[in-house]
């Protein structure tokens, strides 16, 4: 069994077969069966059984889910931006809080094994919208040495979302096959760079600049590409982990499991890529 970088998706059950390519192809009744994070512990290895008043998850389930939880992230992410637009002082506040509450409720459906409460869910999307929409006026405004104003934002979304449906492709026609070694390297990869993060911040508070992975030079340009391609390449791992949940016959439930699951991973891009255009912009 494959695993993912997504902690949102790991501890998935054993499945026969590869699974590669057929993200949204299982049916109901017949194959069916989640940075900066959490993954549904759903423990069988063999097929879910569903009880008499639920279903088998199906992949309408998992693309409801995901835009339920967008839509409200967005939501949340326009509010916070107007609000700090109006009031400047509240883009600390909501960057520090929204962050930390994302954080927290990850940790709680992850650890918990909560990941298909609604709930947590819906909740995670608010404050990390909160989140998102300060940093994003604060990445883009001159008042705290931003540049490109609401265009830039613009662009980080099309690309965020370019990324995603271009992996989705990729994924889908199989043209980069998720194998264990695959896993292997993206996990590594990952644990490398959240590494380099961590050093760099710590670095900071002793040497300007510290590393100089985020003061916008060459470094800082090549990390931020490296914790792009990270961040796409994630997404095979986690649409091959709901492949495994929808053939395993998961309950319909464990939809809002893999719609966390992505998000964390949207997020995260969208923050890289927001960072490498405000890079580019400052030239």
């Amino acid at each position: 069994m494959r695993t993912t970088s997504n902690p949102v998706f790991r501890n998935l059950p054993k499945q026969e077969g590869n699974g590669y390519a057929s993200f949204g192809s299982a049916t109901a009744g017949a194959s069916q069966v989640t940075q900066q994070f959490g993954q549904p512990q759903y423990a069988p290895a063999e097929p879910y059984q569903t009880g008499p008043t639920s279903r088998a998850m199906t992949i309408d389930d998992v693309v409801t889910k995901t835009g339920i939880t967008l839509g409200v992230l967005s939501l949340s992410a326009l509010l916070s931006y107007f609000l700090v637009n109006n009031n400047t002082d509240l883009a600390g506040p909501l960057v520090i809080g929204g962050g930390i509450v994302g954080l927290v409720l990850v940790l709680v459906a992850t650890f918990g094994r909560k990941m298909d409460n609604p709930a947590i869910v819906l909740a995670y999307a608010v404050a990390e919208g909160l989140f998102l929409g300060a940093l994003s006026f604060m990445f883009t405004d001159v008042e705290f040495n931003g540049v490109g104003g609401p265009t830039l934002i613009a662009q980080a979304v099309l690309g965020t979302f370019g990324v995603f449906f271009g992996m989705l492709v990729v994924y889908k026609t199989g043209a980069i096959r998720v194998t264990p070694r695959l896993t292997r390297m993206i996990i590594g990869a990952l644990i490398g760079v959240v590494v380099l993060a961590l050093g760099n911040l710590v670095a900071s508070f002793f040497v300007d600049g510290g590393l100089g992975l985020r003061d916008g030079g060459t470094f800082a340009i090549i990390f931020s590409l490296v914790c792009i391609g990270i961040a796409a390449f994630s997404f095979l791992l986690d649409f091959d982990s709901a492949d495994q949940l929808i053939r395993a016959q998961a309950p319909e439930k464990a939809a809002w499991g893999v719609a966390l699951g992505l998000t964390v991973t949207l997020v995260w891009l969208y923050v890289e890529i927001l960072r490498l255009l405000s890079y580019f912009s400052r030239d």
